[in-house]
């Protein structure tokens, strides 16, 4: 019934993408937005992160806990959860038109697209890069970080990912605003991510160029400042044949990222690579998690 259910999400996301219209992760940051407007402020922000970050994923974990109890229905809204989870076709619906943009040399347009997808000042954009990166990390953190959490834990651990992953995207930046408020989303989804992130590491490297991605992923991974980011994007980065990393700007922060991978620097063509590898990692978990499952039953 797992390897039935994941597969059920996969293809009802390939076949009909992210909702447009209520989403439910759209809503919730939406609310978490406005919360963090209200109470980031005072001298306890790290506790009021933390009671935040509890506030908005405990309920909806207990309410997903219940539901999934009920009998054939449960089944059906697992597998609606972990759809709603899954981002592998919006990762594709916006990394695609900017690969069009960059091949007509629209660079104004390419660094408009690209800032949809990652939280970095659209001006200092480097956009080939910058698109493959945010290819390697929301395919761990929106792909395979669910479906590996909702394999440990069901609905309720493939939610409970994907909203505290939401919460970090939105809070877990080294600025002065969320350096404590944010410190808690921070560090709950570098715990989440440890493991999922080495799987991913894994994939892409047993999909792409295995030996340099696992070197690079040996040799690099350590001097990244995220314990779960270096390795995705060094094994990614290595898996392509392409480098990665440098000087980044992040709201007005900038960070001097350690060189990632091998190769020449990231190109227009690489996007598309990019995606391919995401998906081909994609066959390779489903084919565990199938052999898995079948393997279960015969035991």
């Amino acid at each position: 019934m797992l390897a039935l259910q994941v597969i059920a999400a996969v293809l009802i996301d390939r076949w009909l993408g992210e909702p447009r219209r209520w989403h439910p992760l759209v809503g919730f940051g939406r609310c978490a937005g406005w919360l963090e407007a209200r109470f980031n402020s005072g001298q306890n922000r790290r506790v009021t992160g933390l009671l935040l970050v509890l506030l908005l994923v405990v309920p909806l974990v207990l309410l997903i806990a219940a539901l999934v109890q009920i009998p054939v229905l449960g089944e059906v809204i697992a597998v609606l959860v972990l759809w709603f989870t899954l981002g592998l076709e919006s990762l594709k619906q916006h990394i695609r038109p900017i690969a069009r943009a960059l091949l007509r040399k629209d660079m104004d347009e390419a660094r408009r697209l690209t800032s949809y997808i990652c939280s970095r000042d659209a001006a200092e954009l480097e956009v080939e890069r910058t698109a493959v990166e945010s290819v390697l990390e929301n395919g761990s953190d929106a792909v395979f970080g669910a479906i590996f959490w909702f394999c440990v834990a069901g609905a309720p651990g493939a939610l409970a990912f994907r909203l505290i992953n939401t919460l970090d995207a939105m809070w877990g930046y080294r600025s002065e605003r969320f350096l404590h408020f944010g410190w808690a989303a921070a560090r709950l989804d570098d715990l989440a991510g440890l493991v999922t992130a080495r799987l991913t590491a894994l994939s892409y490297a047993l999909c792409g160029h295995t030996r340099r991605a696992l070197r690079c992923w040996c040799d690099q991974a350590p001097r990244h400042d995220s314990p779960n980011a270096g390795s995705v994007m060094a094994a990614g980065a290595g898996a392509l044949s392409v480098q990665l990393g440098g000087p980044t700007c992040y709201r007005g922060v900038w960070a001097n990222k350690p060189v990632l991978g091998e190769g020449a620097s990231a190109q227009p063509r690489d996007l598309p690579r990019a995606l391919r590898l995401v998906e081909q990692a994609l066959g390779l978990w489903l084919v565990v998690i199938t052999a898995a499952t079948l393997l279960g039953y015969w035991l």
